[in-house]
């Protein structure tokens, strides 16, 4: 048998993390280990994309263009890969074709290497801008296929699909499995038929779950798979990928050995299991539930969203339910796999389903806009039925989704105006308005931040170093630039140490004055079909889920009502935030509205009064 080494993408910094820790770490923990990392020999280190852009500026109060600059400072010879969602880039929806271009561009700029393009519905015209642009910036243009099974998904489609992919101009091909569904022998038929019908290489991307992957990967390997994707021990398995130890064990001295480096790997499996446990998250398993992905086919971490989401509704006992609710509306939109977007859109009308008891009775705009082609073309036919009811008659798009949407990277910089000091804040807020603002104003305090100024010249004159390092000659740096920068005082924090640095002579801040005590009302536990009434008599509009309050649909529009305004029947009342769903709430009654309960961006619960509306 002819050697073939095997070559490894790491996943930790990307999809393990986002699979078993909800995409929590922190960019303090990954650049301790970046040096061995970029030493084991990795072919490449996937670090950025998915929901890591979203949640660093979300959860996590960082900046992840900021975390691609410093990863990239200090991995020099391993290639650093995202993970990028066609035409909704590291969103939920299609952007304008300027915004994608200029969010590639500046991403290659910052230190991005290979681009890992998907598209939740396979449908290649979503891949033409990205992988146009990609191309102009001479980065590697790498084409996911993403699998599921259902009966329009069939071997030749996936073939079809990577053919199209490399006449766009794909450098490799990848097969992403985000369900863990890819089965060793199916695995076997299918890397066999594209390693014997195209020259590039095929990378191959599986997550544990029902415990499936290393079999697969080994008779992958074994047709010809040129790269597969796994994490170090403390986030692998479970939702996450298989075992990067484990793998590299198994093909040890066989004629197919990665090469890599055993004791390295186990190095940096100890740190990161020291960031496990001092993050309290849990290991990687495979549950009963995720072992039934085999018969729901909902991937795992769509399952995590959902728990969630139940949990909170005080509804987790309604799982099952939402369980099987999940293939059935699938199948009523064309079988679209279940990966983002889709997994998001299809499992919230699954949810809304079961728990308002009335199939298809509350439809969130984002399946709306689904089932008028705005995501592309659905991959089955969609059930009749279901269009009729939703779109009233209105007939599904036929061109390419992005040739309708008119807005531009210029339209978000009259919006942002001087918030946004370059090019990556503004498409961060082009892709994130509301979290990206909040961000930006948390940060840019005046157009010349004497405290950034600070921050920004300790990191420059220190790279690589963290805040707070013993060395006593970077704390004097720090005082230093204190003194003669004019600033009274900074605040230097680091885990669970914080440091003051107060200018000589300068005055403790006051402290903040209390909070006067509010008693907490009382929720209404109401349903779509029940009225809660105030006082006064008004009627209560509740929410219909757990989620995230906006009184506008971006921070420059205007509120949908005002106090005082007079509404219809039917008539958009807000936007409620829901498993990433930006979700219409409406007017159950018309009147005057008299009071609005919640303020701009609260976390609202299921049940809880928003609008007071006096009945016409």
């Amino acid at each position: 048998m002819r050697a073939r080494q095997v070559r490894i993408t790491d996943t930790t910094l990307r999809d393990g993390h986002q699979s078993l820790w909800a995409t929590r770490m922190n960019t303090s923990d990954m650049i301790p280990a970046l040096e061995l990392m970029d030493s084991i020999g990795f072919n490449s280190l996937e670090c950025w994309g998915g929901a890591t852009f979203d949640a660093s500026l979300r959860f996590l109060d960082e900046d992840p263009w900021e975390r691609l600059r410093l990863i990239k400072r200090h991995v020099v010879r391993t290639p650093l890969q995202m993970l990028l969602r066609g035409q909704n880039i590291v969103g939920y929806r299609h952007y304008g074709d300027d915004v994608v271009r200029r969010f590639v561009y500046k991403a290659a700029e910052n230190g991005m290497d290979v681009f890992r393009v998907f598209d939740a519905l396979n449908d290649i015209r979503n891949f033409e801008t990205a992988a146009a642009a990609i191309k102009e910036t001479g980065k590697h243009f790498q084409g996911a296929v993403v699998y599921t099974i259902s009966p329009v998904h069939s071997l030749d489609h996936y073939v079809d699909a990577a053919h199209r992919l490399v006449d766009m101009g794909a450098d490799s091909i990848c097969i992403k499995d985000m369900a863990a569904l890819l089965s060793p022998f199916y695995a076997e038929q299918l890397v066999g038929r594209l390693k014997a019908e195209l020259t590039v290489p095929i990378q191959l991307h599986c997550h544990y779950i029902g415990g499936l992957a290393p079999m697969t990967y080994l008779k992958a390997i074994e047709a010809g798979v040129d790269v597969i994707d796994t994490a170090t021990v403390p986030l692998a398995f479970g939702n996450s990928q298989p075992a990067t130890e484990m793998v590299v064990s198994a093909l040890t001295g066989s004629p197919y050995d990665t090469g890599l480096d055993l004791e390295k790997l186990f190095a940096m499996a100890r740190y990161f299991e020291e960031i496990r446990q001092e993050g309290g998250w849990d290991r990687g398993v495979t549950s009963l539930t995720h072992m039934q992905v085999y018969s729901h086919q909902v991937p795992g971490g769509m399952i995590s969203n959902l728990e969630s989401q139940l949990r909170e509704q005080d509804a987790l006992d309604r799982m099952p339910e939402v369980l099987e609710e999940i293939p059935v509306v699938r199948a009523e939109v064309g079988f679209p796999p279940l990966v983002t977007p889709m997994s998001q859109i299809v499992g919230t009308q699954a949810v809304l389903n079961v728990l308002s008891g009335r199939r298809w009775h509350i439809v969130p705009d984002e399946m709306k806009q689904y089932l008028r082609g705005k995501y592309g073309a659905a991959p089955g036919p969609v059930s009749r039925e279901v269009l009729e009811r939703v779109l009233e008659g209105e007939e599904p798009i036929g061109v390419r989704p992005a040739d309708l949407v008119d807005e531009t990277l210029e339209d978000y910089r009259d919006e942002i105006g001087e918030l946004a000091r370059s090019e990556e804040d503004l498409l961060s807020y082009a892709l994130f308005p509301q979290t990206a603002r909040a961000y930006l104003e948390r940060h840019h305090v005046g157009p010349e931040s004497d405290v950034f100024q600070i921050h920004d010249r300790y990191l420059r004159a220190q790279p690589g170093a963290t805040l707070l390092d013993q060395s006593a000659d970077r704390v004097r740096d720090i005082l230093g630039m204190v003194e003669e920068s004019g600033v009274d005082e900074v605040v230097v924090e680091e885990g669970d140490l914080k440091i003051t640095v107060r200018r000589t002579g300068a005055a403790p801040p006051p402290p903040p004055p209390a909070e006067p005590a509010v008693a907490a009302e009382p929720v209404a536990a109401a349903t779509p079909a029940v009225a809660a009434m105030g006082a006064n008599g008004y009627h209560l509009v509740t929410s219909k889920w757990v989620a995230t309050f906006f009184r506008s649909p971006s921070p420059q529009a205007p509120p949908f009502v005002e106090v005082g305004d007079e509404v219809e029947l039917g008539q958009t009342l807000c936007i409620l935030e829901m498993m990433k769903m930006m979700n219409e709430l409406t007017a159950d009654v018309a009147g005057v509205v008299r009071e609005i309960l919640v303020e701009n961006g609260d976390t609202v619960q299921y049940g809880q009064p928003l609008f007071a509306i006096e009945p016409a």
